[in-house]
């Protein structure tokens, strides 16, 4: 039987209150600084390139707090319904590739989340991707934090219009299936 979604001021007041436990943490500066060191290792070819004009300087930061406040809505609809598959609202995909940098912080993100109550919820194959600006995602945030900021939170159509585009230029550059596989002989480039 399906679980009954929560009000959106409802999820609000949830997700505000840890966001607000997460960033007064004592721990908080180091997970944010581990987050975004993370950056060293953000190869992928599908995620933040969606974004036009992206830049990893300037849209680390604001796409960190974007993060942790798609985690924190989904920690707010965990709390309220009890229900893993329930707090899997969908999130936009620049947004949802921030939270495997913060997810990859497993030890602080655990002791933070563990000393507040707080569960943090994300399994891949239960993740979903398909936001859209009119969708209950939204509503939460905004109630939230108003609108969400359509830099990072891409309607899932221009999500896929945008990786198309990025399939054919990876493809003219010898990147096939948008980076998962390529023709590139590093043997023959020169040095």
């Amino acid at each position: 039987m399906p679980v009954q979604t929560p009000s959106p001021t409802h999820v609000a007041e949830g997700a505000i209150q840890v966001h607000h436990l997460i960033t007064t943490d004592h721990e908080f500066d180091a997970f944010r600084a581990a987050s975004l060191e993370y950056s060293d290792d953000w190869q992928c070819f599908t995620g933040f390139p969606v974004i036009s004009n992206w830049s990893l300087e300037e849209d680390a930061a604001p796409l960190f707090e974007e993060g942790l406040r798609a985690l924190a809505l989904k920690a707010a609809v965990h709390a309220l319904t009890g229900d893993e598959h329930a707090a899997e609202i969908p999130i936009a995909v620049p947004v949802d590739e921030m939270t495997h940098a913060m997810l990859a912080q497993a030890q602080l993100l655990h002791r933070i989340a563990e000393r507040h109550g707080i569960q943090i919820i994300h399994q891949t194959d239960q993740e979903h991707t398909d936001y859209r600006a009119d969708s209950y995602t939204a509503e939460c945030y905004r109630a939230a934090w108003g609108t969400p900021p359509p830099r990072y939170w891409l309607d899932h159509e221009e999500v896929e219009r945008r990786r198309d585009q990025l399939a054919h230029l990876y493809t003219s550059i010898g990147m096939g299936r948008s980076g998962r596989e390529h023709s590139i002989r590093f043997e023959t480039l020169a040095a």
